[in-house]
């Protein structure tokens, strides 16, 4: 499979989650989100206000930082939000069930280099970067090789 991008730039938290919330309505089961950056890049933002868009009630929802694994029920399906920051073994990681995960729900993983060899080939991969000469400005670098993926990005070049 050809691999293709998309590099973004956004100036506020505003158009992060504006973003957010256009990917999310495309969601289904099946589909995985890896959120790559350094800490304070924006994706706890991207993935919290994605989240949110598909709540049907308001929720807090928080960062799965220390619970490693946060699930909802969504109006797309079933979602699990992961932050693998902590993890450091393939054993640790397989025992979330994320293998399962990967082809029943919608997975949101924040740290996907903590996969190694259990990363979905058919994720849609998101590299936060900050810019240090402005606060809110971030570059996101957008990659996939499933051809599913094109269609949904309506974002802006």
């Amino acid at each position: 499979m050809t691999a293709s991008h998309l590099a973004l730039t956004v100036n506020s938290p505003e158009e992060t989650a504006g973003l957010a919330e256009s990917l999310g309505a495309t969601l289904m089961p099946g589909d995985c989100l890896l959120l790559s950056g350094e800490i304070g890049s924006g994706k706890t933002h991207f993935a919290r206000s994605l989240i949110q868009s598909l709540m049907s009630e308001p929720e807090d929802v928080p960062s799965p930082t220390f619970t490693l694994v946060q699930v909802y029920d969504t109006n797309r399906g079933e979602l699990w939000h992961t932050d693998l920051y902590r993890l450091s073994s393939l054993e640790e990681i397989e025992e979330l069930g994320l293998s399962e995960a990967f082809t029943d729900v919608i997975t949101l993983v924040e740290w996907p280099d903590r996969l190694g060899p259990m990363t979905p080939r058919h994720a849609l991969s998101i590299t936060f970067e900050a810019d240090p000469k402005h606060e809110t400005r971030r570059k996101l670098t957008v990659e996939w090789t499933d051809p599913k993926w094109q269609p949904r990005l309506t974002w802006p070049t």
